[in-house]
């Protein structure tokens, strides 16, 4: 899935004026808010039937400055949690049959509170410092995946012998693959296991790096995910097949970032987030852009002040769901707007 892991700054005035609103109309249209009420939240994924949502968010007031995974109703906007609220968790995902979610989660970690309770004093520290910390993400080794009801009842651990970080999972369109990562800080690859958490299998190779948020095209042959095989950090597009063969890079510009690749029905295109690190002064800032895998050929879908990350489709591929900050200053929340295709 799409476990951030490079830092997601707040960029002010990508545009003077209103300019990037008017920008923003090629391709989007109605855009609204969907997440109120926490402190943040993101990463999204809609429902088999596109009435939910699931996503990650950080409650208020509950002693736990991580974020946790909850389903929404779109119409009624009424939530429920459904990881356990202890540690960190990340990476929600509903089964096609809709019934079903898998997430990844700390909880089992016998130090959970304790790493809680040591974030939200250090967040008291750098608040009366002035401190903003430089956004890293932890690859916690107690980070297993677990299958659960929409209400969190019935939760199953997918991965129980796992010694390593082990997340950012997502199903195949007929349910019955996940494809996930799996490894340690630096050294993380990609496994396609069933369903149930039966016979992993490791398709990605790469050593001393980092391959992640993947997802399986609509087909079922191909995954797509990031991988930082050239910089730490620097992260680029990547297709694989499903047996480990024929891997591809799709970027290959260094200069900038790639990453939260998510395919369109086709499997022709996809949509992802991007920014030029190239000025090392300059705060990079994040948006979505439209990509042709046959022709190479890229379109920039958002121009707003803040960071735009984290784009996935609607069941129907009509509307575009995201992370953003949207003016640059506010916490990041869901939006969902419809989505109007390039022209190629």
């Amino acid at each position: 899935m799409n476990a951030l892991l490079i830092p997601l700054v707040f960029t002010l005035g990508a545009q003077p004026g209103d300019d990037w609103k008017t920008a923003e109309t090629a391709h989007l249209k109605d855009i609204r808010q969907v997440t109120e009420g926490f402190v943040r939240a993101g990463e999204g994924y809609f429902s088999p039937d596109g009435k939910k949502i699931i996503f990650q968010a950080e409650e208020k007031d509950t002693g736990n400055p991580f974020y946790q995974i909850f389903v929404m109703e779109l119409e009624s906007k009424k939530f429920t949690r459904v990881s356990p609220g202890i540690g960190r968790t990340t990476c929600g995902y509903f089964h096609p049959n809709g019934q079903r979610v898998i997430f990844a989660s700390s909880h089992s970690d016998p130090d959970a509170k304790k790493h809680q309770a040591a974030e939200t004093t250090q967040r008291v520290e750098d608040a009366k410092k002035g401190v903003r910390r430089r956004y890293s993400w932890d690859f916690d080794t107690h980070m297993k995946i677990y299958e659960a009801d929409l209400d969190g009842g019935n939760i199953k651990c997918l991965t129980p012998d796992a010694k390593v970080y082990t997340a950012e999972g997502s199903y195949s369109a007929d349910g019955k693959k996940i494809v996930y990562s799996a490894g340690t800080a630096g050294d993380v690859n990609l496994f396609i296991m069933n369903a149930d958490g039966t016979d992993p299998k490791q398709i990605t190779k790469g050593t001393k790096c980092y391959n992640g948020g993947p997802f399986l095209s609509p087909d079922g042959t191909k995954v797509i995910f990031r991988a930082d095989r050239k910089e730490k950090d620097r992260l680029q597009l990547h297709v694989i097949n499903t047996d480990g063969t024929g891997e591809k890079a799709l970027t290959t510009d260094d200069k900038w970032v790639y990453w939260a690749p998510y395919w369109f029905k086709d499997g022709k295109h996809i949509i992802y987030t991007a920014a030029d690190h190239s000025n090392e002064l300059a705060r990079p800032n994040y948006d979505l852009f439209w990509m042709n895998l046959e022709t190479g050929k890229t379109t920039r879908i958002t121009h707003a002040p803040g960071q735009d990350v984290l784009p996935v489709f609607s069941p129907d591929y009509k509307r575009v769901m995201w992370t953003s900050s949207r003016d640059g200053r506010s916490p990041t929340q869901l939006y969902i707007a419809d989505f109007t295709l390039p022209k190629e």
